[in-house]
């Protein structure tokens, strides 16, 4: 288990000022993450990765030269927000364009596509590259579905070599693109990760039993089988990544391979090893030449008992730009030439948190109105903090744990911001515009985004010059709704929070057009709320991280649906006193 921490909610952000003072040779810390301490002579195209924190040492420990340029570092398991990946790609880009690569799961695309889009808006050349390495996630006819694990490590490489040598952004993201549809990888666990403050782990496996399958955010194996041999494990690596290859098992004979051997947090070097004889020994047998072996961590999660093994089938472009000279805290590899680097200190960068919101002028209603929702939020706030162990113990069955600790982070900063605006003179637009602003910066990950969406959207039918009516809070939450939606392509059946707020925002709508007074519509909304959260227990994954696991989120409402009916209903009491 994870044993030292202070605050779990702070957990990230304390780990991330250690490692930027632990590696200042290398990195600096800029508002979402990390960025190189050094420049090159000549401008590179910038590669920008990340995810979320508890992976190391990916995702900050492979910023460098001759790899990546930055890392935007999210929550435990979640992803990044927008404003994180885009204050590292600002303080990262060098006037070449930027390169966006990172594993795909729903909250990282959602976060990283919003700040690409507003590079892109800036003039600022920005391309994603997604990796897909993970062969048990999805079948080999919906490959783009897949998610990515210690693939990454491939696919972020060869894109920094690229770089380094002053490539176009065309070439880097075309042998990034080429390096990840040439990787491959399978993890197995035989033990859960335990998140910092929780009791227990996110999953278990039964004693003598080994998960297969798992995903390096804690998400529980796909299958399960007795715990084979070393020998037994390296047989069944080989037999899935051999059959699921690029490069068919019937013409291996003379490839080239990297193999990655990944401990997943808590299996020691020399099991690997043990391991990795056997992989060696039935790769070549089959004519196959692995090519610059790498055993140890490469992408953890925490103190996972877990093995992964990945393949990148070269071709001689990707084997050169493999060997490739890199130079970062947790991956070295050849001579890298020092003489042409200096020191970034003067590079520009973006840090959100220092700078100060413009109040706009507003009425005495708007006013009025913003100074209750700030009291709402911090009902918000401490509903969410009485409920973040149950909501994390409900995403742990089929997700990756992380819901209630993101959705304390979201609504803490949300309540903190909403106290400051509102102290401040807000009217009820900025203040709800702020909070939504707050909640997905500070939370990250689906949920994060989603919660931005919905207060954003609420916040564009309020008025900072008029008072706030019933009629708009519905068409507000109707338009969120649709908004959310739109933005996370699920719909109404698909087990995720829009099962919940569809529900919610109509009859809210219905309650208001039939003359009820806020309140009582609020308070019929959210009973509907609760039932569908509640129904949703019955549903199949149709989105998210849960999708691949099926019928194990059978029989468990979805924690998204559960956290907003628990959100609106610590509304109704306040509402009705108001």
């Amino acid at each position: 288990m994870t044993r030292l921490w202070n605050e779990p909610a702070d957990f990230a952000d304390e780990m991330v000022d250690g490692f930027a003072r632990a590696n200042a040779r290398w990195v600096r810390k800029v508002h979402g993450g990390v960025s190189r301490s050094t420049v090159a002579a000549e401008p590179e195209v910038a590669v920008v990765i990340g995810g979320g924190s508890g992976h190391y040492p990916a995702f900050a420990g492979l910023v460098g030269p001759g790899l990546a340029h930055g890392a935007a570092m999210g929550n435990l398991f979640a992803s990044p927000s927008a404003h994180q990946v885009e204050s590292v790609a600002r303080a990262s880009h060098r006037g070449r364009g930027v390169l966006l690569s990172y594993g795909n799961y729903a909250g990282d695309v959602l976060h990283f596509t919003e700040a690409q889009e507003a590079l892109r808006a800036d003039g600022i050349e920005c391309r994603t590259v997604t990796v897909t390495d993970d062969i048990f996630s999805a079948s080999p006819h919906e490959a783009e579905k897949r998610r990515g694990i210690a693939g990454d490590l491939t696919v972020f490489k060869i894109a920094g070599a690229a770089a380094s040598r002053g490539w176009s952004l065309d070439d880097v993201e075309r042998v990034a693109r080429r390096a990840n549809a040439r990787t491959r990888s399978m993890g197995v666990a035989f033990s859960g990760c335990t998140m910092p403050g929780a009791a227990e782990p996110l999953f278990s496996v039964p004693d003598g039993r080994m998960a297969i399958g798992l995903g390096i955010h804690g998400e529980p194996g796909l299958a399960e089988t007795a715990i084979p041999t070393a020998d037994g494990l390296a047989e069944l690596f080989l037999e899935h990544l051999l059959a699921d290859a690029e490069v068919p098992v019937a013409d291996a004979t003379g490839a080239r391979v990297v193999p990655i051997l990944n401990g997943l947090g808590s299996v020691k070097s020399e099991e690997l090893f043990v391991v990795y004889r056997r992989v060696a020994e039935l790769s070549e047998a089959r004519g196959i030449t692995l090519v610059d072996p790498q055993v140890g961590e490469f992408c953890t999660s925490f103190d996972m008992a877990g093995v992964s093994l990945t393949f990148l089938w070269l071709d001689d472009e990707l084997e050169e730009l493999w060997g490739a000279p890199a130079d970062t805290p947790a991956f070295r590899t050849g001579a890298f030439d020092q003489s042409g680097l200096a020191p970034a200190h003067d590079a520009p960068h973006v840090d959100a948190e220092a700078a100060v919101r413009a109040i706009p002028a507003a009425s005495t209603e708007s006013r009025q109105a913003a100074r209750r929702i700030a009291g709402l939020l911090a009902a918000v706030r401490e509903t969410i903090d009485a409920h973040a162990d149950e909501l994390g113990r409900l995403d742990a069955i089929a997700g990756d744990g992380d819901h209630g600790i993101g959705m304390q982070r979201g609504a803490r900063a949300a309540a903190a911001e909403a106290a400051d605006l509102a102290a401040r003179g807000a009217g009820a637009r900025t203040l709800l515009v702020g909070v939504g602003d707050a909640w997905a910066d500070r939370a990250g990950g689906t949920s994060g985004a989603l919660w931005g969406v919905i207060l954003r959207t609420l916040g564009s039918r309020a008025n900072d010059g008029e008072s706030l009516t019933r009629e708009r809070v519905a068409a507000g939450l109707s338009e969120a709704a649709e908004s959310v939606m739109a933005y996370g392509k699920a719909r109404v059946g698909d087990k995720t929070l829009v099962d919940a707020l569809v529900p919610f925002a109509a009859t809210l709508a219905a309650g208001v057009a039939d003359g009820e007074d806020l309140a009582t519509a609020w308070e019929a909304a959210a009973k509907a709320a609760t039932k569908a959260a509640q129904d949703t227990a019955d549903l199949l994954p149709g989105m998210g991280r849960a999708r691949s696991h099926g019928d194990k989120a059978l029989g468990v409402p979805d924690p998204g649906a559960v956290s907003l009916a628990l959100i609106a209903t610590a509304v109704v009491e306040l509402l009705a006193a108001d």
